[in-house]
């Protein structure tokens, strides 16, 4: 891997002979008040009782706009009336065994991924240390393998054979996920870890400990180490009191070192604000939503939330809190970056431009009511936006006085400070800008400039502990590719909306809540048998010298951009040669800050046996993070649709040589069966290659742009749910059937939720949607589930509902396995729920499915001269 290159914190300027004026006060006048798991739970998924007094559930009475249905061809957004939407509470969590995640829901990551190839140095053991006899056993014998919320791996064990183990085509690796959020309990430890004075391993369950002596042996180096004494005892019960020797995950938190330490959590929420950066170049019917949106938005934080507000057109507009009775703001001109004057000016004025909500929300509201739309008669795309400018001015107000002093201090504030822009369109004035016109003779040069100043400017708000989220929206192409380096190298996410509704509304709400913490850095050790080959997340390499300390320390160290619930690293591994051990160990470390100002080094110790039979092998892999770690490697090379349609073709390859490597083949015949041990993974990769991720569904490379970074990022959770949709049913009396997710479910008169991660899709049949009363029920509990599904998810998903027949039903059907041409009994097979059927009901299924040349999946996996695999 390339070193990643440091930043540059010097910006150009597209004007720099133009001047900055010092800031005007513009009076604005008020405005009139105004008022999966691993496997799939349970088929059958009782609601709550009351879940239709919900007060997010619309009264079931009609098939409205409002509640999502209608004939016409346009189909809403599930809400967007003019008015403003209403955002509740959370809903109550169902009482059904819903488990999205390993642990619990969790939404995604949202930066850009970014490839870290690392090759781990030779470890240098220098000699094994062999322990004599009064050396105990491991304290912790009865863990399952691999196990962990933290940590999921491909595989429970691994393969002793080199040859066998590193077979590409399935591969090995694991999914980490450093900020889940843990309960404070025995695993938390506030004292020094003790760490192997040759490698930097950290001691843990599986430490062999010399009882009369106290030392111990490194899982990682196998050396021996000192503990001070503390480790001595009479037995290995008596070493259970240390978390570290009972725990396969603890917490280091160490708060002496940073002022305050533990501080109240609305004092930390104080201490790292939210501005908000808003584009003011919008028509009207745009401008209503997101006001609506912004009122809402401000109305849910807590009342200790400082809150900044930007706006940004040809100039950058400041608002000032400090009036009570009036919104005023200070200008400064778009076309530059914020001279020094002008930004001393503001930060040492009397303007007060971070405000709790406690003390100033009327005025927020005032201000968002006396947004204008935009006057002008010029065209969305070719109106002056200066974006970069206006985050500049952002990031200037919440580094505050700080900003003037030398560039090696860095103000430390309780986690990290949010920028959130509501963008309709491209930045087109001032710095990191491109022209109006893609036919501007010298585009593609200021297209790389602006490309390369957008990532400066995200890495300068990534040092300062500022994470910059950009929500786009409209009709209006915003450049993808110069907006994406801004939010990626912050550690923030871009997300596209259809308007700037409800989704744009809830996405606001759970940017700015977000805990995050900050001056991340992830350590992964292994075995010496193990090599870690690539690692993809939000993240890149660091050079960390610990040789001062650890003289063999051969860890790999991963820069964090920010530390949240939302992300996970992927990381690809293969072995040395082959094993020997019973066992591989691998270890990871996370060091980072968290919002209460605490320093935290969350340390995870991994156990996994070796094993010499393949068939235990492939029982151990995990069909779901085998198929997200293959995706994940796939989707990093798929840069562009022609790359995309070039790794469809490796997907192929991938199920061939998967068949070939490890499944029986056909007696008297050429053919190879698929691993019947890895029954779902064809299925999941088939979805993969017709999905949006690698599929032709989407039709614009930038909405592939964004989805591809989202899911190189996300955690296990919503990348598995962006690969492999999940399908419930809606049955009579509130339950849900979870299904394949198969056109079969398509049955006229059933409501079918589709999650598919970044979209969740409610499908009406015909005949369903023909009874009014039935058709507002079903929808009303089929919008309870999605809610409630996504309701710990960001970015939030768009959630649309329409009828069987309609055009829109488009979005549904392409996201389903096509198995309507299969023979009835691969059917039956594949999709058991056919055999409640009617032969009537099934008839009449089979006629409403209209003949095209997708194959199915068994079609698929025959074509590539492979047996499928029998359903699991």
């Amino acid at each position: 891997m390339a070193n990643p290159t440091q930043p540059n914190v010097g910006y150009t300027t597209s004007n720099p002979d133009r001047q900055s004026p010092t800031p005007d006060k513009s009076p604005i006048p008020p405005p009139p008040p105004f008022a999966s798991p691993p496997r799939f739970p349970p088929p059958i998924l009782q609601l709550q009782q009351d879940q239709a007094s919900s007060p997010s559930v619309k009264p079931p009475n009609s098939l409205s706009p409002a509640n999502g249905v209608k004939s016409g061809s346009l189909v809403p957004h599930m809400s967007t009336p003019p008015g403003p939407p209403v955002f509740t509470s959370p809903v109550r969590p169902a009482a059904v065994p819903f488990r999205t995640s390993p642990a619990s829901p969790q939404p995604l990551a949202f930066s850009s991924g970014s490839s870290l190839p690392t090759s781990s140095p030779p470890r240098f053991s220098n000699g094994s240390v062999e322990l004599q006899h009064q050396v105990s056993d491991s304290i912790e014998d009865h863990l399952p393998a691999g196990e962990s919320s933290f940590v999921l791996f491909s595989a429970h064990k691994v393969l002793k054979q080199k040859k066998q183990a590193n077979v590409p085509s399935l591969g090995f690796g694991a999914l980490v996920s450093p900020g889940r959020e843990v309960s404070t309990g025995p695993q938390v430890i506030q004292r020094d870890p003790h760490r192997c004075q040759s490698c930097g391993a950290y001691a843990n369950i599986y430490c062999n400990i010399l009882l009369g002596s106290g030392q111990w042996q490194c899982v990682i180096c196998r050396k021996l180490n000192g503990s001070d004494g503390e480790y001595i005892g009479h037995s290995k019960e008596d070493l259970h009191r240390f978390p570290e020797l009972s725990s396969p995950m603890v917490d280091y938190v160490q708060t002496g070192n940073k002022g305050p330490g533990f501080v109240p959590v609305s004092d930390s929420r104080m201490s790292a604000p939210v501005v908000l950066v808003i584009d003011e170049c919008l028509d009207e019917p745009h401008l209503q939503h997101l006001q609506s949106s912004l009122h809402a938005f401000v109305d849910s934080l807590p009342p200790t939330t400082r809150l900044g507000i930007v706006l940004y057109g040809r100039t950058v507009s400041i608002y000032d809190f400090s009036e009570e009775s009036i919104a005023s703001a200070d200008v400064l001109p778009g076309d530059q970056s914020p001279t020094q004057e002008s930004l001393k000016g503001l930060i040492y004025g009397t303007g007060i431009y971070l405000s709790a909500m406690h003390a100033s929300l009327p005025v927020a509201h005032s201000i968002f009511s006396s947004l204008r739309p935009y006057k002008l008669n010029i065209p969305e795309a070719s109106r002056d936006r200066c974006l970069g400018t206006a985050v500049e001015v952002a990031l200037a107000i919440i580094q505050g006085p700080s900003a003037d002093l030398s560039r090696g201090v860095v103000k430390r504030s309780g986690g990290n400070s949010r920028i959130v822009v509501c963008a309709g369109g491209p930045n087109t004035y001032g710095p990191g800008s491109v022209p109006h016109s893609f036919n501007h003779p010298n585009y593609p040069y200021m297209e790389k400039t602006a490309i390369k100043w957008m990532e400066n400017l995200g890495r300068e708000a990534h040092r300062h502990n500022t994470v910059i989220d950009i929500l786009c929206a409209g009709t209006c192409p915003v450049r993808v590719p110069i907006l994406q380096p801004l939010a990626k190298a912050s550690g923030g996410v871009l997300v596209l909306h259809d308007d700037f509704g409800e989704a744009l509304g809830v996405n606001l709400q759970r940017a700015s809540a977000r805990s995050a913490g900050s001056h991340g850095l992830l350590e992964l050790r292994t075995s010496d048998d193990i090599l870690i080959t690539q690692v993809v997340g939000p993240g890149e390499e660091s050079h960390v010298d610990t040789h001062e300390t650890f003289k063999n320390d051969t860890a790999i160290y991963i820069q964090m951009l920010s530390v949240e619930e939302t992300q996970s690293f992927s990381l690809s591994m293969e072995t040395r040669g082959d094993i020997k051990s019973d066992y591989v160990f691998f270890q990871f470390a996370i060091q980072y800050s968290n919002v209460f100002q605490a320093d935290i080094s969350r340390v995870i110790t991994v156990r996994l046996p070796t094993v010499d039979s393949i068939s235990g092998y492939l029982e151990s892999v995990q069909d779901e993070v085998a198929a997200v770690l293959i995706a994940k490697r796939s989707l990093l090379r798929a840069k562009s649709h022609s790359d995309a349609i070039d790794m469809r073709a490796t997907i192929d390859e991938r199920i061939k040589d998967i068949a070939l490597k490890f499944g029986p083949q056909v007696p008297k015949s050429k053919l190879h069966c698929f691993p019947k041990e890895l029954s779902l993974l064809p299925e999941i990769l088939f979805h993969l290659r017709r999905g949006p991720l690698l599929g032709s569904i989407i039709g614009h490379e930038d909405e592939r742009s964004v989805l591809r970074n989202l899911f190189l990022n996300a955690s296990f959770d919503l990348s598995l749910r962006m690969v492999a949709p999940r399908c419930l049913m809606h049955r009579e009396g509130g339950t849900f059937e979870e299904l394949p997710a198969y056109d079969l479910a398509m049955q006229s008169d059933a409501a079918v939720v589709l999650d598919h991660g970044t979209d969740v899709f409610i499908w009406l049949g015909a005949e369903l949607a023909a009874d009014e009363g039935r058709s507002a029920a079903a929808l009303a509990a089929c919008r309870t589930l999605a809610e409630e599904l996504t309701e710990f998810r960001f970015p939030a998903p768009r959630i649309l509902a329409f009828k069987e027949g309609s055009s829109q039903a488009r979005y549904f059907v392409s996201r389903l396995i096509p198995a309507h041409k299969d023979p009835p009994y691969e059917q039956e097979a594949r999709f058991p729920q056919l055999k409640s059927l009617t032969s009537e009901q099934r008839t009449k299924l089979k006629s409403s499915f209209v003949h095209f040349d997708d194959p199915s999946f068994c079609e698929w996996m025959r074509s590539l001269k492979v047996v499928p695999p029998e359903p699991s």
